[in-house]
């Protein structure tokens, strides 16, 4: 139910990113908004698996046509605030993270239940589609016709700066995205939680990470985006083994807040150097990114895989190899 539509989004985000390039962007920008619209509509209205399924995968590519071409312009929009800008980005991602259960949780506890959400969720849609009808949306690129479109990315995947890029953000999401979906095993699993300790240290990990981003949109304003990287990969390269060597709540819950709070900006940061490695060709930025998307794609089921024969305290160390790459991958400059 989650596999398949991830997979059929991150088949067709290099097809949205070439198109992105081309006089296309703000026609295939408010198509999925409204596919996405439809996609949440369709869920509420799901009978059974195989029309919740579809739905889902209706919604998935959709979503990346609406938010990634929108990422892409906002990075055209002001090419010298590109750090900042992905750093409030990532800041308002981090608001609907933590928000998202919440207002869950808040229209189950009044009835409404998860129907009601999805159906809440359509409706909000549409006034972002009109709004962004508004918008200066179009491609830095000039419109490119799409033959140069598709040469344009496929350039860009032998450059050596852009692959640098894309190898810190699939390295830096071992400790986010990675960490997340193996988080709650883990403590279950491995270090003796009970359901409610797994769940509060789940809360404490996305707080503090809220936290975190907050706190990075001034400070990329003193300091440079590579300097808090290297900064915060060595701190992460102790403050990580340390939480998974101490036992007990009480020592594990505080090391991952400090986690949290290290790797804000993980994302942002090398976000915002892969689209500077390709000034005025965001739609291309966002095609490299849906080909390593793919790739990445295929490393938690690695680890899964890894887990079942080794445990999965083992297959967690792992993860430290996140703060490594980034050391030795951020660029000096």
């Amino acid at each position: 139910m989650l596999a398949v539509p991830g997979f059929v989004g991150s088949a067709l985000d290099p097809l949205v990113g070439v198109l992105g390039d081309t006089a296309r962007r703000r026609a295939l920008l408010l198509a999925g908004g409204l596919v996405f619209a439809l996609s949440a509509g369709l869920t509420a209205a799901s009978v059974g698996f195989w029309t919740l399924l579809v739905a889902l995968v209706i919604g998935n590519p959709a979503t990346g046509a609406f938010v990634s071409l929108a990422q892409a312009t906002l990075m055209d929009l002001a090419p010298e605030r590109r750090e900042r800008n992905m750093a409030w980005w990532t800041l308002a991602g981090s608001v609907g993270y933590l928000g998202g259960p919440v207002l869950l949780a808040a229209a189950l506890w009044l009835g409404f239940g998860w129907r009601g959400v999805m159906l809440a969720l359509a409706a909000a849609t549409l006034p972002l589609v009109v709004r962004a009808r508004r918008l200066p949306v179009r491609s830095a690129a000039g419109d490119l016709p799409f033959r140069a479109a598709i040469r344009s990315a496929l350039a860009a995947l032998r450059r050596r700066e852009v692959l640098r890029w894309l190898a810190l953000l699939e390295a830096a999401d071992l400790l986010l995205d990675v960490l997340h979906g193996f988080l709650a095993l883990y403590l279950v699993d491995a270090a003796g939680f009970g359901a409610v300790g797994a769940a509060l240290a789940l809360a404490v990990w996305t707080g503090a990470g809220l936290v975190g981003d907050a706190l990075l949109v001034p400070l990329l304003a003193r300091v440079p985006g590579p300097r808090h990287l290297r900064w915060t990969a060595a701190a992460a390269l102790v403050v990580y083994p340390a939480f998974l060597v101490i036992p007990g709540m009480a020592g594990k819950l505080p090391l991952l807040a400090v986690l949290g709070l290290l790797n804000a900006g993980w994302y942002a940061i090398p976000k915002a150097g892969l689209y500077a490695a390709l000034p005025g060709r965001s739609g291309a930025a966002v095609a490299v990114g849906g080909v390593a998307g793919v790739v990445g794609a295929g490393v938690p089921l690695a680890l899964g895989f890894l887990a079942e024969v080794v445990g999965i305290a083992a297959t967690m160390w792992l993860l430290a190899l996140a703060p490594v790459a980034l050391l030795a991958l951020v660029p000096r400059r």
